[in-house]
């Protein structure tokens, strides 16, 4: 081998390693290929949306009660989460259940916790709510700063959306990042938002300080009104 071909080469491997490993976390998580979707949970058709919550995902299985097809809720959870891998609540209802039954692969729940978020940021990576439920479930679990880097990839699609801001100042106090809470409760107020809770915690745990001059500012109609 020359001199010449050998950096060459270890730049060509360096560049193949990362996709590399995302198709060995893919393999494992299995594809997103489903004989019903998938679809994206924020913009379905309701016939769509319908018949996978009407058959699957009913509120005695949001609720863990029993599945609807199985005497255990996982089976349909996992339905639910292959037609539609970024469904919200269903993906909260599996960090739930994960926390009752103390593992991270609840029965019939077919992948681990960690490999529906994967599925789910892999379908959409744009949608900053799946980040913010991932974190919930990486912050308790000690594993904070992989919760801080999915709160920075939300940060980075979150828009001019108010209530994502918000919710977003919410997560990063559970995970005790007040300054990046503080940052966010400013930006959420200054685009409109009027909950008082964020603030009124942050005035709680002695982190709060009133906005400057320089605190992003935006016009309260540039993003959806927060209900």
């Amino acid at each position: 081998m020359t001199p010449i071909t050998a950096p060459i080469l270890l730049a060509a491997i360096a560049m193949m390693l990362p996709l590399a490993v995302a198709a060995q976390q893919a393999s494992a998580c299995g594809p997103l290929e489903n004989a019903f979707g998938p679809f994206d949970y924020r913009k379905p058709h309701p016939n769509e949306k319908h018949l996978v919550e009407s058959a699957h995902f009913t509120s005695v299985v949001e609720s863990l009660i029993r599945g609807t097809t199985n005497r255990l809720p996982g089976g349909d959870i996992a339905y639910t989460l292959r037609a539609f891998p970024n469904h919200h609540r269903a993906l909260i209802a599996t960090v739930r259940l994960a926390q009752r039954e103390k593992t991270d692969k609840p029965a019939q729940l077919v992948y681990t916790v960690d490999c529906w978020f994967e599925r789910a940021t892999r379908f959409q990576p744009d949608d900053p709510v799946v980040r913010m439920i991932y974190a919930s479930w990486l912050g308790p679990r000690g594993r904070r700063e992989e919760a801080m880097a999915q709160l920075a990839q939300a940060e980075r699609v979150a828009g001019d959306n108010a209530f994502t801001h918000y919710n977003l100042g919410l997560s990063y106090l559970e995970l005790g990042a007040f300054d990046r809470a503080l940052t966010k409760a400013h930006h959420a107020q200054a685009l409109g938002m009027v909950r008082p809770d964020l603030a009124d915690r942050l005035r709680a745990s002695g982190h709060w300080r009133e906005p400057t001059a320089t605190a992003p500012a935006a016009s309260a109609a540039s993003g959806p009104t927060p209900p």
